[in-house]
This record gives C-alpha cells, structure tokens and sequence, in this order.
C-alpha cells in the first residue's frame, strides 16, 4: 500500500483558469491541466525565486517532490505552447 500524501500548503489562488491559443475554437482544441500544487510550486520558484528547499518548506513537503512537481510543470507547459494546447488549472481537492 503507498504511503498516504502529504497535505500540500497551497496560498496561490488564480483569478484566472483557462489559457488558450488566440484565434482558435476551444471546441477543436486539445487540453493540458496543471494542478494547484504545480501552479503553486512555479510561483514559488520561478516568480518568487525561491530556491526548491524553500519551495519544499512552504508547500510542506520534501525538495524532490517540489523537484519533479516542476519537472512536470515544465514539461505540461512546454507540449501546450508547441503543440498549440490549452491549459486549464485545476484545483482539485486541495485545502487552501
């Protein structure tokens, strides 16, 4: 049995949930979600330029986790803008 998560410390809450490319149906278009602890972890890092021990440290979590959190972030992020994706946030279940 897989040990059970850590409740993750969220205090990002976006006004906005969808970005998509300009010009394009969102009937016809493909979707990528990031989930709120992503979000979180790329404000973190990238906005607040914190280094990944902090990140872990206000998310209430372990370095690698917030490692391979940003790893996929990236990773979403990069296939939705060359692949001409939209991407929605999701919260999910997460407390904030």
């Amino acid at each position: 049995m897989p040990r059970p998560r850590s409740q993750r410390r969220i205090k990002f809450n976006p006004q906005i949930t969808i970005f998509k490319p300009q010009g394009v149906p969102m009937r016809t278009l493909d979707w990528t979600e990031l989930s709120m602890e992503e979000m979180e972890a790329l404000r973190l890092y990238e906005i607040e330029e914190l280094s990944q021990t902090e990140c872990a440290k206000k998310m209430n979590t372990s370095q690698s986790t917030i490692q391979r959190i940003l790893d996929g972030a990236h990773k979403k992020i990069a296939k939705a803008l060359i692949t001409g994706q939209a991407i929605k946030i999701d919260d999910g279940n997460i407390k904030k």
